[in-house]
C-alpha cells in the first residue's frame, strides 16, 4: 500500500466524520453497514452521507466488499493512513509529507516535516501486509479481539514501539527521538545516518563490534531484549572531530515492535540470536572475528540496572497487549529479519504478492534509500492542510487581458501562475 496524500487537503468536515464513523464501525464489523455509518457520522442529510461515501470510495479510503450479504464498506489502509495523518496535522506534529525512504515487511517509512520545517520520520505499521497470504485461509482473526484485526494489531505495534522508544531515550540509549504516535503511525526524529547493511568497510570494526555487543548487554541489564538486533535495524552515523579529524561511528538502534522482556519464555533464545546476528554480519562483511566468546544471557542479567519492561507495562502497553501482539506475530510468521540474509529479494517478492485491494505502484522506490540526503528528499513535500493565508496569484496573472484579436494566448497559464505564487500543485 503506497501512501498518497494528495487528496487529504480537499476532504471536508463531513468526509472526515464519515471516515471516522467507518473506523468506529470496523471495531465490531468486517464490513460496516451503510446505515451504521450514517448513524455514527450524525450527518443530518442522508444524501450528504451517500455523497461522502462516494467521494471516499473514489479515492480508495473505503471499499465495497464484493458478494457481501448486506450493503456496507470496509476501511482500507489508505483510510487509516488519512485518519492518522489528520490527527497529526491537527496536533501540529506533521505539516507535510515527502518521499518514501524505506519499506519493511510490516512497515513503510516516509520523511516528513513539522510546521517549523524540522525534518522528521513517519513510520506506518502495516501488520497483515505480508501475512495476508496466511490470513486469506483464516479470516477468523477479523471477528474477535483475541486474534484481532490488522488495524488493531498495527496500532499495538505502533504503541509498543513508541513507548519503548520513549523509555530507552530517557535512559540515554541511542534511539531516534520519539515525537508522536497515533493509530498505526509513529513520528520520530530523522537520523542522518546509513543502515549498517549498506556499509562495505569500516576503519576499526573491532570497536564498532564491541559497542554493538555492549548495547545488547546493556539492554538486558535494563530488562529488555531487542529481538531483531541486526544490520537492518542499526543505523551508523559518522561524526568527525574538527580538531583531530578523527571519524567516529555512532550506532543508532531502530525498530522495536518485537522487543521482549528478560522474563519472556524465549528470552535467552532471542538474546543469543541478536548476538549471533552481529557476529555473523561482521565476519561476512568486514572479515572480523572476535577471539572472545559470548556475551551470554545469564551473565548479562546478573546485574540488573533497571526494569524498563515493567515501566513500559505500567505506562500503558499492558501484558495483555504484549501477549496479543506476540501471538499474532507468531501465528503469521512475523519474526523479524534475523537469519534472513536475502531480505531485499524477499521484500520484492512479498510486495508483489500483496492483497489485490492494497496494490502498490510498480515504480516504488528502492528500500535502500538513505535519509542522509534529507534536503533532497523534502524538496517535493505535499502540504497536508489548506490554510486561509496561502498566497494567491494576482487576477491579472490568471485571467488573460482582453485582446481584439481574441486569438492570442495568455502570456502565462493558470498552473504556471499558481506555481509562481508558491502554491503546492
Amino acid at each position: 500500500m503506497k501512501l498518497n496524500v494528495k487528496n487529504i487537503r480537499y476532504l471536508g468536515p463531513d468526509d472526515w466524520r464519515v471516515l471516522t464513523a467507518t473506523e468506529q464501525g470496523s471495531r465490531n464489523h468486517e464490513v460496516v453497514p451503510t446505515p451504521l455509518i450514517s448513524q455514527l457520522a450524525s450527518i443530518r442529510s442522508g444524501s450528504g452521507v451517500n455523497k461522502c461515501i462516494s467521494n471516499l470510495a473514489k479515492i480508495g479510503l473505503i471499499a465495497k466488499v464484493k458478494n457481501a450479504k448486506y450493503d456496507g464498506y470496509r476501511l482500507t489502509y489508505g483510510g487509516l493512513d488519512y485518519l492518522a495523518l489528520h490527527s497529526h496535522t491537527k496536533a501540529s506534529t506533521v505539516y507535510s509529507v515527502g518521499n518514501q525512504i524505506g519499506v519493511g515487511k510490516e512497515s513503510d517509512i516516509y520523511v516528513c516535516a513539522s510546521e517549523t520545517g524540522k525534518q522528521l520520520v513517519l513510520k506506518i505499521h502495516r501488520l497483515g501486509r505480508i501475512s495476508f497470504r496466511t490470513v486469506k485461509a483464516n479470516r477468523d482473526y477479523l471477528r474477535n479481539r483475541s486474534s484481532a484485526s490488522w488495524m488493531y494489531m498495527s496500532r499495538l505495534a505502533a504503541v509498543k514501539e513508541f513507548e519503548f522508544m520513549k523509555a530507552l531515550r530517557k535512559e540515554g540509549f541511542p534511539v531516534p527521538e520519539p515525537v508522536a504516535q497515533n493509530r498505526h503511525t509513529v513520528v520520530m526524529g530523522l537520523i542522518d545516518a546509513f543502515p549498517m547493511r549498506q556499509i562495505s568497510n569500516v576503519g576499526d570494526p573491532a570497536s564498532l563490534y564491541a559497542e554493538l555487543l555492549s548495547l545488547i548487554v546493556r539492554l538486558a541489564q535494563y530488562g529488555l531484549i531487542h529481538g531483531d538486533f541486526n544490520e537492518f535495524n542499526i543505523l551508523i552515523e559518522e561524526k568527525t572531530n574538527e580538531e583531530t579529524g578523527k571519524v567516529t561511528l555512532i550506532p543508532t538502534i531502530i525498530d522495536f515492535p518485537q522487543m521482549v522482556s528478560i522474563d519472556h519464555t524465549n528470552a535467552e533464545y532471542y538474546f543469543d540470536r541478536d548476538v549471533a546476528c552481529i557476529k555473523r554480519f561482521f565476519e561476512r562483511r568486514f572479515g572480523f572475528t572476535s577471539d572472545e566468546p559470548g556475551p551470554s544471557f545469564n551473565d548479562s542479567i546478573k546485574s540488573i540496572t533497571k526494569r524498563l519492561d515493567v515501566e513500559v507495562e505500567a505506562s500503558g502497553f499492558s501484558k495483555k497487549m504484549a501477549k496479543e501482539l506476540d501471538a499474532y506475530m507468531k501465528e503469521h510468521g512475523v519474526d523479524g529479519d534475523a537469519g534472513e540474509i536475502k531480505r531485499d529479494d524477499e521484500d520484492e517478492l512479498d510486495e508483489g504478492e500483496e492483497e489485490d485491494d492494497d496494490e502498490q505502484d510498480e515504480g516504488e522506490a528502492d528500500t535502500s534509500t538513505s535519509p542522509s540526503n534529507a534536503h533532497t528528499l523534502t524538496s517535493q513535500m505535499t502540504i497536508l492542510e489548506l490554510r486561509d493565508n496561502d498566497p494567491l496569484p494576482s487576477l491579472s496573472d490568471i485571467k488573460p487581458q482582453f485582446h481584439p484579436a481574441a486569438s492570442i494566448a495568455p502570456s502565462i497559464s493558470t498552473k504556471a501562475a499558481k506555481a509562481k505564487a508558491g502554491w503546492a500543485i
